[in-house]
């Protein structure tokens, strides 16, 4: 008979997945006893250990370190409501949405707008945020093949519907690449759709002044047009926010349940998610992530990574134990750029997945090239 030591299949050795103890230091992390340079974390601007960041946290931590309540009862400090307008003038957008999560903010948002007689039009490769709301939203789901427009627009032809809602990540995580914001915003027109992007990975990265893909693509503030983004990965800190009209966050406010019976994030991280803001703004983190990409990119032209212009370069390997095989060997060298296996890829997709940062210095980004170089 089945208990809690034999209820899961066996997970295979190559497929394994191990929390290894680490602790971040700037670029640096230290891990199994090694410190290498970290060329896999999302924070892509520096701004986790900035020290104006960080200051604007321990403001607030002085006062109180968690917020104590669920927004709808007491926990609704007014920095959340100045972050929120402060996001939506930033982003173009008529009204903000602050969420626990990213991963709260999607599984919320898709249950508060879809239901059974929704259709949803999803990218395969979506984020398992969007994955997992599409699920637990009960709508009929159709899934395109990446990037395919064409099959997009025939689905959507095939499956009239009062409400329909295209869904897609701006940035891509594992792959790098982006989706065509406007022509899904067309698509959206043509057939009476709604379009959610997620620029988890594009906010505060793409376009010169990081405004992410739908102010590069001239379609931020769409009144068809959803944005969700994160304070998780260039913003440095925790939390994520929607994007939309007035009308479309004023009912999310009344009826997202990930929002209303969740606490509320701690002034902390919103004091210091409000500093980062100022911070990329003024333009600086930007421009440098932006030169130290180019850098690489210029580095390990002909290597065989896949097509980025974004921070996210894979390198596809094939194979699981070669890609950890690759790993190891950047880790000997010092290098922290673990190995992207499936299930979070495709079978026989196995990646290393370098992501580049305003914080790395020319030294450390000529350095990873040079190992690479002997590798490949």
């Amino acid at each position: 008979m089945p208990d809690s030591r034999n209820w899961f299949d066996t997970v295979p050795e190559h497929r394994h997945r191990r929390l290894s103890a680490s602790r971040r230091d700037g670029i640096h992390i230290d891990v199994d006893g090694r410190r290498l340079i970290n060329f896999a974390s999302n924070d892509y601007l520096g701004l986790s250990f900035n020290a104006a960041v960080c200051m604007g946290a321990s403001g607030a931590f002085s006062e109180s370190v968690g917020s104590g309540a669920s927004r709808l009862v007491s926990g609704d400090d007014p920095m959340l409501h100045r972050l929120e307008r402060k996001l939506a003038d930033w982003k173009g957008y008529e009204a903000c949405l602050i969420i626990g999560s990213g991963m709260l903010a999607n599984i919320g948002l898709l249950q508060a707008l879809a239901g059974r007689h929704t259709h949803l039009f999803a990218d395969r490769l979506n984020h398992a945020s969007l994955v997992d709301g599409a699920r637990l939203s009960g709508a009929v789901s159709h899934r395109y093949r990446h990037l395919d427009s064409a099959q997009l627009a025939s689905q959507l032809s095939q499956y009239p519907a009062d409400r329909r809602i295209i869904v897609s990540d701006g940035v891509f995580s594992m792959d790098g690449d982006c989706a065509d914001a406007r022509t899904l915003l067309a698509l959206a027109e043509t057939h009476d759709a709604l379009l959610l992007i997620d620029d988890a990975h594009g906010t505060g990265t793409l376009g010169a002044d990081g405004r992410g893909l739908t102010a590069l693509h001239g379609i931020a503030g769409h009144a068809r047009l959803i944005e969700v983004g994160t304070f998780g990965k260039a913003f440095g800190s925790y939390g994520a926010f929607i994007l939309g009209t007035h009308e479309l966050i004023e009912g999310l406010r009344q009826r997202q349940r990930t929002m209303v019976y969740s606490t509320a994030l701690p002034v902390a991280l919103i004091a210091a998610s409000e500093t980062a803001l100022a911070l990329i703004e003024r333009g600086e983190p930007v421009k440098q992530l932006h030169e130290r990409l180019a850098r690489f990119k210029a580095g390990v032209s002909g290597m065989g990574f896949m097509d980025s212009d974004t921070p996210i370069q894979p390198l596809l390997i094939g194979s699981d134990q070669q890609a950890l095989t690759m790993a190891a060997k950047l880790a000997d060298a010092g290098f922290f750029v673990p190995a992207i296996r499936p299930p979070t890829v495709p079978d026989g997709t196995a990646r290393l997945r370098f992501t580049l940062s305003a914080a790395h210095s020319h030294e450390q980004i000529d350095a990873l090239i040079a190992i690479l170089k002997e590798l490949l």
